[in-house]
């Protein structure tokens, strides 16, 4: 018997998709024009990640399509149900959740998709927020001694976050978000980014498609779509490494980073930090709370060694 063979509750996961190679996928653009120049693209692209061209037309200009094709239809539903309600016809933001591993390209993957959400004239006003500002403060997390767990469910404000995402789309004016800095490694204190009635919000995190056991709300409930950016273990560990490697040159340099103890290992050392940190933290964090909730998202992109997206997997209506 194959050991590796996938479970029936597998197989079923597998049969409520549609799945592409990325030659099919890259097909679905139809006449969507390019609108980044090179010069977008370079500025957009992460830490110790590549973003190439090709991946912005062959992957993001189709899903750019799709998505402004589900924000029409949103649209005309919900006019359909103000008109029935007999009220004037209200547009809320439609919301798009991003989930996957630390290390994965989800940041990188929600900037190039706002910059070209925002360039679609039917959606211009396009915000992008993460769930690092949702995480309980430094002072609060050791006190709690969830130091080492962070990142985990138990390390963020989850009510704070409902909260957030149920007045942006109730429409509410004006919603602040807290801050989030990867330099201190800690919330900024009386820091906010305020969300003013998008059309489109993007938000991201790790934990936006997990569920709490007994909660009567989850941020998933208010998504209109969501995205899974999925990679074999191996390969986000090893981006993980690199990406803590380049940071030690960088970022770790600075006087007020977290981790500017790091700044002078070797680099073999410096390595084996990288490794503990991925095997100790993040690696229990994507099998236990982050992994399970692939199954739940309406596309899932699976990178490929070389951070290009090999294959794209559509939830069936």
């Amino acid at each position: 018997m194959n050991d590796l063979a996938p479970t029936a509750e597998e197989r079923a996961g597998l049969a409520a998709y549609r799945r592409f190679s990325r030659p099919e996928w890259a097909a679905l653009r139809a006449n969507t024009p390019l609108s980044l120049s090179t010069r977008d693209i370079d500025s957009l692209r992460g830490v110790a990640e590549e973003l190439s061209l090709s991946e912005v037309v062959d992957i993001f200009l189709p899903l750019s399509r799709l998505l402004n094709l589900q924000v029409a239809a949103a649209r005309g539903l919900g006019v359909v149900q103000d008109t029935f309600l007999g009220r004037p016809a209200a547009l809320p933001p439609y919301i798009i959740g991003i989930a996957g591993s630390v290390a994965v390209g989800k940041s990188t993957f929600a900037r190039v998709l706002q910059a070209i959400l925002a360039r679609w004239p039917d959606h211009p006003k396009v915000a992008l927020i993460t769930t690092d500002g949702f995480l309980y403060p430094t002072a609060v997390l050791e006190s709690r001694g969830l130091m080492q767990r962070k990142g985990f469910p138990e390390s963020y404000d989850l009510r704070r976050m409902i909260s957030f995402l149920a007045a942006v789309k109730a429409g509410e004016p004006e919603v602040p978000a807290p801050v989030y800095s990867h330099l201190t490694y800690d919330i900024v204190p009386g820091k906010t980014q305020v969300v003013r009635r998008p059309d489109i919000l993007i938000f991201e995190g790790l934990n936006v498609l997990q569920h709490s056991a007994g909660a009567p709300l989850l941020a998933s409930d208010f998504f209109d779509f969501s995205v899974y950016v999925d990679a074999e273990e191996a390969h986000i560990a090893e981006w993980y490494r690199q990406r803590f490697l380049l940071l030690q040159r960088t970022a770790f340099q600075q006087p007020e980073s977290y981790f500017r103890r790091y700044k002078d290992l070797p680099r073999e050392e410096a390595l084996s930090v990288a490794t503990r940190i991925w095997e100790q933290i993040n690696l229990p964090n994507l099998r236990e709370n982050i992994q399970y909730t692939r199954e739940r998202a309406r596309l899932v992109l699976r990178k490929g060694a070389d951070h290009r997206v090999q294959e794209i997997r559509l939830r069936r209506m």
